[in-house]
Order: C-alpha cells, then structure tokens, then sequence
C-alpha cells in the first residue's frame, strides 16, 4: 500500500508525488528515456485530470535522473507534452525507487 497521495489539492494548487515510468498498471516501463519520459507525463496527466487540472495548468516541474547522458533524450520527449515551459529542475540522483532512471513530479494550478 502507498504511503503517499498521488496528489494534494489545495485551493491554489496542485501537488503532484514524483511518476515513475510505469503504465496504468503499475509495470514499469522498459524501453528507450523517450518512452520512459512519456509514461511519467502521460502517469502525470492522469493525475491532474482527476485533480481538474492538466499539463497546460503546470507551473512547476521537478525531474530527476540518475545520469545525465540522459538530459537530451528525456528533454526532446518532454517538449512534446509540455509546450508551454513552466518553471523547471532537472537534477541528477545517485538513485530512484524501484530502480528506475527517471521520476518526474510538477505543480500545476486548479
């Protein structure tokens, strides 16, 4: 069982826990940053819509990567989902739950 919210919702804003890139299911994600990246953001629209918000509503994005090699790859998927470039981190950690290589949280308006 988590031991955290997806998100909390306060009058003025969205706080969004770090994505993972898994699917629906919770299955972790194999394959390329690019398709790691857009599992994260499509996990992260999932969780503004229920909270009546979306990507277009984010106003803080938080990444974390345990390589920087990275960067490019990540950044060239990301540009794709978030066109209008909130406010952002991008940081390199020694490591992520589950052994992932990327986890992506944001901030976003109701």
């Amino acid at each position: 069982m988590p031991c955290h919210s997806q998100a909390m919702k306060t009058p003025h804003a969205i706080y969004c826990s770090g994505q993972l890139p898994a699917d629906a299911q919770g299955n972790l994600v194999e394959g390329t940053m690019g398709e790691k990246t857009a599992a994260c953001l499509k996990a992260l629209s999932a969780v503004l819509i229920e909270a009546d918000s979306s990507l277009d509503k984010i106003v803080k994005v938080q990444i974390f990567l345990t390589d920087m090699k990275d960067f490019g790859e990540m950044n060239a998927e990301y540009e794709k989902w978030i066109k209008h470039k909130p406010a952002r981190s991008c940081v390199a950690v020694r490591q992520l739950p589950k052994g992932v290589d990327l986890e992506i949280e944001c901030i976003a308006i109701p």
